[in-house]
């Protein structure tokens, strides 16, 4: 079973503060060891050479019959059986232990029957000293690690913070906002160091000013080429009421209607992906108005009122929403078509194959149907467009009973 770790844990500052906690621990534990095996092994050699020196002088005395020194004896109390066997055995040797409560560097060496010769060194200052100085460390360890943490830590979130930065930007831009950028003071100034988070959001900077150049230069090719065929269309569509009745009028008149249409929905979208459309809301009752919408449709579509409700919308929006819905339904769907009103919350039913994958996936997308379907694509673009104007939510899908269900959902506000 693989590990989770908890979603803080997968924070840049979260790793970078624990990569320089491991880190200074370690160092700080790497020093201190060296520092204390080195002042450990000068002290205690200074004590052992001290009692070298005694045992040396308690030797020679001793040897020449003299008085021991208070701190020498022949098998005192208190020396430790290692060093006495050692010293037994016709070598001399020390060792530190405990005395009376206090730690002591003993000497010891051969004597006359097999016996012990052996002086003691009071060893309590520099085990004070060793003490002292492993308290040092662990102190002044302590504040290093905690200098090292704050000043990294400050580091690490000024970095943290313009990634946060371009991050934020990236997601405007995915929402559908272009006019957001990083403005990365590092980028801009190219006498200052340039880094990492400063290349990443100059890159993203260039490419969100390309893309919006694109974006803009096929909106006003759309808004132009629309534009120039409205004139053309009209004085077409003139022609066409002069022609005598007959069928090959009434295809002429039905194609020049198809397209008049085509062109229009060409100019609302270029409106809408110019991004300045504004609602005009009023209050609305949403049952009568989806009365009206299925009436104008001229539909065999049937209107459940579950609640009825009444809120601030634009009306012509909200029936060019609903409208484009029902045609869809009827035009890709099959009958029984049903428009449900459920308090702020309106759906489009039918019961056809449903919508295609890539619809659900990816949303409308333009000049798209499926294979053998009429129309050209334009009225589920037009009423998420429309829709996001409201600021209302459009979704779609394909119920498990079968069929295709949109699904708008309208603000409600106070």
């Amino acid at each position: 079973m693989r590990l989770r770790l908890p979603r803080w844990a997968g924070s840049l500052a979260v790793r970078a503060a624990v990569f320089i906690t491991v880190m200074c621990c370690a160092l700080a534990a790497l020093l201190g060891v060296l520092v204390h095996v080195s002042v450990t092994d000068q002290t205690v050699g200074q004590a052992r050479e001290a009692a070298l020196s005694r045992l040396a002088e308690a030797t020679r005395a001793y040897e020449a019959g003299d008085p021991l020194p208070r701190s020498a004896g022949v098998d005192p109390p208190g020396l430790p059986p290692g060093l006495r066997e050692l010293a037994a055995s016709g070598r001399r040797g020390t060792m530190v232990a405990e005395h009376e409560g206090r730690p002591t560097m003993w000497a010891a060496g051969p004597a006359a029957g097999g016996r012990a010769l052996a002086v003691r060194v009071d060893h309590t200052q520099g085990e004070r000293t060793i003490d002292g100085l492993d308290r040092a460390i662990v102190w002044s360890s302590a504040l290093a690690i905690g200098a090292t943490l704050l000043v990294g830590a400050f580091a690490v979130t000024r970095v943290t913070r313009r990634l946060h930065t371009t991050a934020r930007v990236a997601r405007r831009i995915t929402a559908g906002d272009l006019d957001a950028r990083v403005d990365d003071p590092r980028a801009g100034d190219p006498r200052r160091p340039q880094d990492e988070v400063a290349s990443v959001a100059a890159a993203l900077d260039s490419m969100a000013s390309s893309l919006q150049g694109k974006l803009l230069a096929e909106q006003r090719f759309t808004a132009d080429v629309a534009h120039e065929l409205r004139t053309p269309l009209t004085g077409l569509h003139a022609a066409a009421e002069l022609l005598p009745p007959g069928r090959p009028t009434e295809l002429v008149r039905d194609r020049v209607d198809a397209l008049r249409t085509l062109t229009e929905d060409l100019l609302e979208i270029s409106r809408l992906d110019s991004g300045r459309e504004r609602p005009e809301a009023d209050p609305e009752a949403l049952g009568a108005l989806a009365v009206r919408v299925v009436r104008g449709a001229g539909t065999d579509t049937r209107v459940d009122v579950v609640r009825d409700a009444r809120v601030e919308t634009d009306r012509r929006r909200l029936e060019r929403v609903l409208g484009n819905l029902v045609a869809n339904a009827h035009r890709h769907g099959r009958a029984p078509v049903v428009l449900t009103v459920d308090g702020p919350v309106i759906t489009v039913r039918d019961h056809g194959d449903g919508f295609p994958d890539y619809l659900l996936a990816h949303g409308p997308q333009r000049f798209r149907t499926e294979a053998g379907a009429r129309g050209h694509g334009l009225g589920l673009t037009i009423a998420l467009g429309q829709a996001e104007v409201l600021g209302a939510r459009l979704e779609f899908a394909n119920p498990p009973g079968g069929g295709a269900l949109a699904t708008l959902t309208l603000p409600q506000r106070r």
